[in-house]
């Protein structure tokens, strides 16, 4: 059983992390603005409130877990697009005011930087709407600052193309930079399936310092 903070677990994604976390034993601290959205009841759930654009908040919430989880900008609307790098920023300032007891980062990220088949980038594709590009490129910013980090154990999951709430097959397909795709073509995960990896990859970290992705 591991400890595990998540910030933004009222939301698509983070709910379904939270589910699949308490489903597994683990002892979960969900992190919100409104505790009162959290409806979710478990022996092993905490509810607190917390600021992931805030260091001294994110490494309050952090100190003595196994690993924090920010589903912060993890599709919910455009009104995440101004949160997701500042996020990325404040997440791995606080963790550094811990030291070497900080505790593994992992962050939803953005399919919008993968590759896809024909060697361009989601991201590339014609006709997405402007507000979409902007989340895509906000992710992709966010990407590349934590790849510039070296001194926080972090890893990003960036969903397949299309992701929505669906059905838990506990199945699902990897790569690192490459959108995993089917033989149609097509690029999806469930919300469920991609929280499951989520916990896998706490579980078994296989990861750490490096973005990965998913996809039926």
């Amino acid at each position: 059983m591991s400890t595990i903070a998540i910030f933004g677990a009222n939301g698509t994604i983070g709910s379904r992390i939270l589910d699949e976390a308490l489903q597994r034993g683990h002892q979960v601290t969900a992190v919100v603005r409104d505790p009162a959205k959290i409806t979710t009841t478990h022996p092993n759930l905490t509810v607190t409130t917390g600021d992931v654009l805030a260091p001294a908040s994110v490494a309050a919430v952090a100190k003595d877990q196994d690993v924090l989880i920010s589903a912060v900008g993890g599709g919910d609307g455009p009104g995440h697009l101004a949160t997701i790098k500042p996020a990325a920023e404040s997440l791995v300032a606080g963790l550094r005011t811990l030291g070497d007891a900080a505790p593994r980062l992992i962050t939803v990220g953005g399919a919008g930087s993968l590759r896809t088949p024909d060697g361009k980038q989601v991201w590339d594709a014609e006709g997405l709407p402007e507000f979409l590009l902007q989340i895509m490129h906000a992710h992709g910013d966010a990407l590349d600052f934590y790849r510039s980090v070296s001194d926080v154990r972090w890893t990003n999951l960036s969903p397949a193309a299309s992701i929505e709430p669906g059905e838990r097959t506990g199945s699902y397909r990897t790569a690192t930079d490459d959108l995993v795709t089917a033989v149609d073509g097509s690029s999806r995960i469930s919300t469920e399936d991609y929280a499951v990896a989520v916990l896998d990859e706490v579980e078994q970290p296989r990861h750490l310092g490096e973005r990965f992705t998913v996809g039926y």
